[in-house]
């Protein structure tokens, strides 16, 4: 079994890379950032390794970026310009047919890759389905709802969603508005290490493994 998903998010620092994590290693797919910014505080294919070792598959980033800002920021002030095809080339490439790949976003769906195009246009360039993110806060319906209302109007393709901590009732509330299955409802952790995703992962396992039976391809 094998395939691809794209994990985006509700924001910055929602989860999408514990998220990120927890597919590769429930699904031992191999990981993907295309484009990292804020590199010189360290890349999240390096935090994934670490988490999981050195037999996961980490792929290059396709564009590596020093400042922690958005990518086109970053990029900007470094003198390179994203280009969607560039990566799309890239994607072929490192794409397996035999095995899954998690690929990661950056911050929100309509975060600028350069002055024209976000994040949502490279999802649609791919082709691939979403994993959505929500890490639950005050106000953060509203960014998990206005996120969903996107990827329906784009006609992007959702695999299910992910719920990140816990606040009010939230969660029980998303399960009511969104029309996609939640995949997993990851707990509170003080510290995330290596051996809390491979705990998170192995409880999703099973749930996972059959959510995406039959194998969801590009």
């Amino acid at each position: 079994m094998s395939g691809v998903l794209f994990v985006t998010g509700i924001g910055t620092d929602v989860g999408k890379t514990v998220a990120s994590a927890i597919l590769v290693k429930a699904l031992q797919a191999d990981y993907w950032k295309p484009v990292q910014s804020g590199a010189s505080e360290g890349t999240d294919g390096q935090r994934i390794q670490q988490w999981l070792g050195s037999a996961v598959i980490i792929h290059p980033e396709t564009y590596c970026l020093q400042r922690a800002v958005s990518p086109h920021l970053a990029a900007r002030e470094e003198g390179v310009h994203i280009e969607l095809h560039a990566i799309h080339q890239h994607f072929q490439q490192i794409h397996r047919s035999d095995r899954w790949l998690v690929i990661e976003g950056a911050g929100g769906l309509l975060v600028p890759l350069n002055e024209t195009q976000t994040f949502l246009d490279l999802i649609a360039l791919l082709q691939v389905p979403v994993v959505l993110v929500s890490r639950q806060y005050l106000g953060s319906l509203n960014h998990t709802l206005l996120t969903a209302r996107v990827l329906q109007q784009s006609g992007i393709a959702v695999a299910g969603w992910i719920s990140n901590g816990s606040y009010e009732s939230n969660e029980a509330d998303l399960k009511k508005w969104l029309p996609w299955p939640e995949l997993a409802s990851l707990p509170r952790a003080d510290t995330i290490d290596g051996r809390w995703i491979e705990q998170q992962a192995s409880r999703l396992e099973l749930q996972l493994l059959s959510t995406f039976q039959p194998a969801v391809s590009a």
